[in-house]
């Protein structure tokens, strides 16, 4: 009997395929785009290869080349399935809360903070293979290109969505959740000179508002929602809403998933203690 062996099956990647049928969609409305848009969506066969193009040209100088940049980048998605993993989860999650966000290649083309965290995500990388100083140098380029700050020892999970993302600051031993949503200036840091593990631990689920401080080794816990403007300095039980300087529980989080609802508003909360 002859062998017949199975013929192997391309695997399907819809978010991938949603992005190239918009920038051929792009590319058609708006000619003048096409040279951007081939270049970093339509030249490559993978949303990990774009991303490492897009890299490589958002965070070159006269320091570090482009052909650098894109070869670290190559190897950190070639050796870490799960960054790509997560970037599709932060695209789907920007699509679904951000009012702004109509199509699935905007992030990638336009949004900083999608484009700071995809980048963050490889320094981390870099980290945890032991290469310090590469990882440093990612920090301070996504720093001077974006105005984000993330340290690349911070974890941070998939679905992460930070809207305008201007001058957000995540410290060192700060952990972030899954599906986590923030607006611009808000900081996760120490709240001195302290050493070891010293920034918060943002729990699944939480929204935090723009401008809000978040300080120590503190925890959020789960769904939560952090007003805009609030300094926090103390534990968040799950599922409460925070407000004020500094803050304190004003009421429940109102709703399962307030990271997804995207609802900063206070409504009628009863006071309460922290």
């Amino acid at each position: 009997m002859r062998d017949i062996k199975p013929k192997l099956t391309p695997q399907v990647d819809p978010v991938w395929t949603r992005i190239r049928d918009e920038a051929a969609a792009a590319v058609a409305a708006e000619p003048l785009l096409g040279g951007l848009i081939h270049a970093s969506l339509l030249h490559h066969p993978t949303l990990e290869r774009a991303l490492a193009y897009r890299f490589s040209q958002k965070l070159a100088s006269s320091e570090m080349s482009e052909q650098i940049l894109r070869e670290i980048a190559d190897e950190a998605y070639g050796a870490a399935p799960d960054i790509g993993q997560a970037a599709r989860a932060d695209i789907m999650a920007i699509f679904d809360r951000d009012p702004a966000c109509h199509r699935f290649l905007q992030p990638v083309l336009f949004f900083k903070g999608f484009q700071a965290v995809q980048a963050y995500r490889i320094g981390h990388w870099l980290w945890t293979e032991g290469r310090r100083d590469l990882a440093y140098f990612v920090q301070m380029r996504v720093s001077e290109v974006f105005g984000v700050d993330i340290h690349p020892a911070a974890r941070v999970g998939r679905g992460l969505m930070i809207d305008h993302a201007h001058s957000i600051v995540i410290g060192e031993t700060a952990v972030v959740g899954d599906n986590v949503s923030m607006l611009h200036s808000v900081t996760l840091g120490g709240t001195g000179k302290e050493d070891g593990d010293r920034h918060p631990k943002i729990g699944d689920g939480v929204l935090i508002g723009a401008g809000a401080k978040v300080l120590g080794n503190i925890h959020i816990g789960n769904c939560s929602r952090v007003a805009a403007g609030s300094v926090v300095l103390a534990d968040v039980p799950p599922c409460k809403t925070v407000a004020g300087v500094p803050a304190r529980i004003v009421g429940e989080a109102g709703c399962a998933q307030p990271s997804v609802s995207m609802d900063q508003r206070l409504k009628d909360c009863d006071c309460g203690e922290m």
